[in-house]
Parts: structure tokens; sequence; C-alpha cells
């Protein structure tokens, strides 16, 4: 696969996550006020939910996302992939999950450098190990940062299998292009506002 540590896309890359985080920041004060009052009547729990997860080169660090499941769902329910009648998804964290709202905490990510704005999905430590196993070619997507959307994210849903969105992420990885990125955010866009209509 061509390298993506090149001056060139590392400065497109850059502009990106900056303009992005411009942009949500002056769109996301309400937005986000908005959200957190509702998962706060909606269920009991913290509004903010976070994780360990792994980006380039195997670096682990921890993303934050709105919370869209009850409070210590893994303890009360156990770790499985979701699903779509996932019994540990609220009704707040339908809308947000359909709308991919519930990403919207993870500009900060892409604010400290730990994540792109656009890129493979992240996984968290536990499960990868077992993927690199097990799924040839996986360890391909520590190539470059892990993003708030991507190809995978936007293709597939979130009981996807790993070996189809690492398809996703690999013909990302080789069809890198600052358009491809564009088109993948304005696809985003289409996501959230159909996401919001349809499960409002």
């Amino acid at each position: 696969f061509p390298s993506h540590e090149s001056p060139l896309h590392l400065n497109s890359l850059d502009l990106l996550d900056l303009r992005s985080n411009a942009i949500q920041a002056v769109g996301d004060s309400v937005g986000d006020l908005a959200i957190a009052l509702a998962i706060r009547l909606d269920s009991r729990g913290p509004v903010f939910y976070s994780q360990e997860r792994i980006t380039i080169s195997g670096r682990v660090h921890k993303i934050y996302k709105f919370r869209s499941m009850v409070h210590n769902a893994e303890e009360k329910f156990g770790a499985f992939q979701s699903s779509a009648d996932d019994p540990r998804v609220t009704r707040i964290g339908r809308i947000l999950r359909s709308s991919r709202m519930d990403e919207l905490p993870q500009f900060f990510n892409i604010l400290v450098g730990d994540m792109s704005t656009v890129g493979p999905r992240s996984d968290r430590p536990i499960t990868i190990g077992a993927f690199e196993d097990n799924i040839k070619g996986y360890n391909q997507r520590l190539k470059v940062k892990s993003g708030l959307t991507g190809l995978a994210q936007i293709s597939g849903h979130y009981d996807t299998s790993p070996e189809d969105k690492l398809r996703y992420d690999l013909m990302y990885i080789k069809n890198y292009s600052f358009l491809l990125d564009l088109a993948i955010i304005m696809k985003t866009i289409q996501a959230v506002f159909h996401g919001l209509i349809n499960g409002a």
C-alpha cells in the first residue's frame, strides 16, 4: 500500500481536520447541550462514554462519545457486537447511533491529534489481537490514523462483519485522495440527516 505519511498527505489531512473542527465548534454548542439533556432525561448515567481504541502504528488512545447504551452496559449484558435490536441501546441512543451523532465528541480526539476526520474505524485493544490472528491483512488498517468517519463507516452498519469492514478500510487506504475524503464527508452528512429523519 502507498505511504500516507508524505508531506502532501499530512498537510491535506491537517487542513481538513482543522476545518472540520472549526465548523463543528461553531455549530455544536447548542446541539451538544440538547443531546446531553436528552441523554440525562432518557436514562441514568453519565452523558459521555470513553473507551480505549487503537490507531496508527498500534498506538492506544481514548475516544469520547455520547453515551448511547444503558450505564455499565457490558457489566449488565456482557460484551458483544452491537446489532439493530441491541437491548443495551437506549431510546435516545438509537437516534444518536442512526444519525452518527453519538460520535460528535470525537472532534476532541481530532483536535488533539489522536484521530483524523476520515480514516479506518478504530477497534478496541481487547478485540484487535483476535482480528489480527483470524483476518489476514487486518493490521494494514494501522498504517493510517483511525477516523471519525470513513468508507467502512458510511458503507456498513454497527453489525457489519469485521471482514467486510476491513475490505472497505483497505479500499480507502489504497485509493486515498483528498477528493475521496470530501466525498466520504458529504456521504456522512447525508447519513446524519437520514438518521435523524428516520430515527426520530
